[in-house]
């Protein structure tokens, strides 16, 4: 197919989360509002050129509390820092339509190297006659390495909060012109 470029259709993906909470159970949540611009010839990854902005504001846990504190100081000062981005800056084909997507991962004023697990889940035509592709993919970061330390300690022992933060992402994406 060669290298092309592709707009995700945000009305089917998604870019959800999930943390520990009490070391008991999990709390998860999803970013409403983010965009993508991929560059990539979807049989063959390697050469691809991923880049992805979120905007932190549109987190939702399904509490509104909970949702205006993590968009807090405490958390995503998400006044001051507005955006998580993720620029590609190399990717690994580790089997058949699997591709371990390494990027600079920004939040909270700090970048470090990320690796994102993907699959590509296929391509096809949709009843309009535009070709689509879908990925999905999977990671967890700390976020400690960001800044991110809002914690309180439990009676039980442990803390409230876990440090690492898994991350699910499905995308849909139409071929460009």
């Amino acid at each position: 197919m060669g290298k092309v470029k592709w707009a995700v259709d945000a009305s089917h993906s998604s870019i959800d989360f999930s943390i520990r909470h009490m070391m008991i159970a999990k709390v998860k949540g999803t970013f409403h509002t983010f965009e993508a611009a991929v560059e990539a010839d979807p049989t063959d990854l390697t050469t691809a050129n991923i880049s992805v902005s979120v905007d932190l504001g549109s987190i939702d846990t399904r509490n509104k509390d909970r949702d205006a504190h993590l968009r807090s100081a405490d958390f995503f000062d998400a006044e001051n820092n507005t955006k998580m981005t993720f620029q590609s800056t190399k990717i690994i084909k580790t089997g058949d339509g699997e591709y371990d997507v390494i990027g600079d991962l920004s939040l909270h004023g700090v970048t470090k190297s990320e690796t994102i697990s993907v699959t590509f889940e296929g391509a096809g035509k949709d009843p309009w006659g535009n070709e689509k592709v879908g990925f999905s993919g999977h990671g967890s970061i700390k976020r400690s390495d960001f800044g991110l330390t809002y914690n309180a300690a439990l009676e039980t022992g442990g803390v409230l909060i876990a440090d690492e933060v898994k991350i699910s992402i499905e995308i849909e994406a139409v071929q460009q012109a």
